[in-house]
């Protein structure tokens, strides 16, 4: 863990929502599943207007669910912010999470306070994010490969060994991926397409973010994952191409939770209140990062993709948030596509 200082400034009318007067009000441990840069922003910022430490530790979304669960008798962090939400809906069920109904819920689209009251308030909802394939433009030329506009296209025999993604027992995007597949073609053809498609996989990472900077430094042709974190490497002038899969494609809630039986409650609750305002959520127009805020106040990039453009499934957060078919999942996948040779 480490913990970050003051650096940050923000302007005084950002401030005075959160401002405490006086000496230091105490400290707070936050388990982060967002990108480093936004971890450190966010915590800067909110020590600046409280006065309350923030000890950070950046983790995949998987990670960060097994250390909250593996902690449970003896809890060290006090908030997980980020990440898919499936992976906070199951630990919500398994009553790893306390509730909270933050006072900033009315602030939220509708999208976002459905996602709250769906897990009996005791997670909530800071962003949207699409899942996409992204490509680097170089890398396609000089292998004379096709850009991928489909999913069906990444079962081509041409792309063996030129794709990436994340294992989804320790990335929250890779974990959407394998519930998308389920969801679109059905379990047994979902399974179908992932066993021919672990053929063209080079490697499954450990972080959601990896095959997006593999594919941003053409160490990779191809990477799954959102869209958003694709398209930030590519106003960094990354030469990637990205799109949403011509069949439809699924999205993260990504969401915030009070950790159950953290030392410090009070401190998680201001966290989790300023993770749900603008002040917080406009660090990713900052950052060039175009998810979509759930704060109805905060900026919106004209980078972000447009939803209304993107062919999106039914995507079932509840039941494929749930204890059950996660754990299900993810066992059937490790058995079934993972283990095999490639």
């Amino acid at each position: 863990m480490f913990r970050l200082s003051h650096a940050a400034v923000l302007a005084g009318s950002a401030l005075a929502a959160f401002a405490t007067p006086g000496a230091a009000q105490g400290q707070v441990t936050v388990y982060c599943s967002i990108l480093e840069e936004q971890c450190r922003e966010g915590a800067s910022i909110f020590e600046k207007g409280t006065g309350i430490k923030v000890q950070m530790v950046r983790k995949s979304t998987g990670e960060v669910y097994a250390q909250v669960k593996a902690e449970a008798t003896n809890p060290r962090g006090d908030v997980w912010w980020g990440g898919p939400g499936e992976p906070h809906l199951q630990a919500a069920d398994e009553g790893l999470l306390d509730e909270y109904k933050s006072p900033k819920l009315a602030e939220l689209h509708d999208w976002a306070r459905r996602h709250a009251e769906q897990s009996k308030f005791r997670t909530s909802g800071i962003y949207l994010g699409v899942l996409g394939i992204g490509y680097n433009l170089e890398t396609l030329k000089g292998k004379k490969l096709a850009e991928p506009k489909c999913w069906a296209d990444l079962l081509d025999p041409k792309f063996r060994d030129e794709v990436q993604i994340a294992d989804p027992s320790s990335s929250g995007t890779a974990y959407v991926f394998l519930a998308t597949t389920v969801q679109r073609l059905g379990e047994e053809k979902g399974f179908d397409f992932l066993k021919s498609l672990h053929k063209n996989i080079s490697q499954y990472t450990k972080s959601g973010i990896a095959p997006v900077k593999a594919t941003a430094l053409g160490e990779t042709a191809v990477g799954i994952a959102f869209m958003h974190d694709m398209l930030t490497q590519k106003l960094q002038g990354a030469p990637i191409g990205i799109v949403a899969p011509c069949e439809g494609t699924g999205y993260e809630t990504g969401s915030v939770s009070v950790i159950k039986g953290g030392k410090n409650p009070e401190a998680a609750r201001k966290f989790v209140d300023f993770t749900l305002s603008p002040e917080a959520q406009d660090i990713n127009a900052k950052l060039k990062i175009n998810s979509i805020p759930s704060n109805r106040n905060s900026k919106l990039s004209p980078d972000a993709p447009k939803f209304e453009e993107i062919k999106l499934i039914d995507y079932d957060t509840p039941r494929w948030g749930s204890p059950a078919e996660r754990s299900r999942l993810l066992k059937k996948f490790d058995e079934e596509v993972k283990a095999l040779p490639r």
